[in-house]
């Protein structure tokens, strides 16, 4: 699937906000610690729908704050708004993901660098 044909790119977009919003908030917030976010916001989204009860979410006080936007945007999205599932969530959050350490490569802060252009 083509990143613009995602029915939920949506989506998407809506992590990105969220993510900028914690680099403004956290200028030691890097590519890889936002990236350490994401995992950790699958494992505490999926917590919150009843799954994944053995694993455990870092308590990492600069990645706090992904976590929780993202358990919270899940909330708001999940089985609400077109249809979106925890599976299609969370795919999202791994898109989100891979390009965060794609660009990761090109500095510390080069994703945030990146969607400022965007979002």
């Amino acid at each position: 699937m083509d990143f613009n044909d995602d029915t939920h790119l949506d989506v998407c977009f809506d992590i990105e906000v969220r993510l900028r919003l914690e680099y403004q908030r956290h200028p030691d917030l890097t590519d890889k610690l936002c990236a350490f976010g994401l995992e950790n916001a699958v494992i505490a989204v999926k917590q919150h729908y009843g799954f994944a009860k053995n694993e455990r979410v870092a308590g990492h006080p600069l990645i706090a704050g992904i976590v929780a936007a993202c358990v919270e945007l899940g909330d708001t999205r999940i089985g609400k708004i077109k249809e979106l599932t925890l599976k299609e969530y969370v795919i999202r959050i791994a898109k989100i993901k891979r390009s965060v350490l794609r660009h990761s490569d090109h500095g510390l802060r080069a994703y945030y660098e990146f969607i400022q252009q965007y979002v």
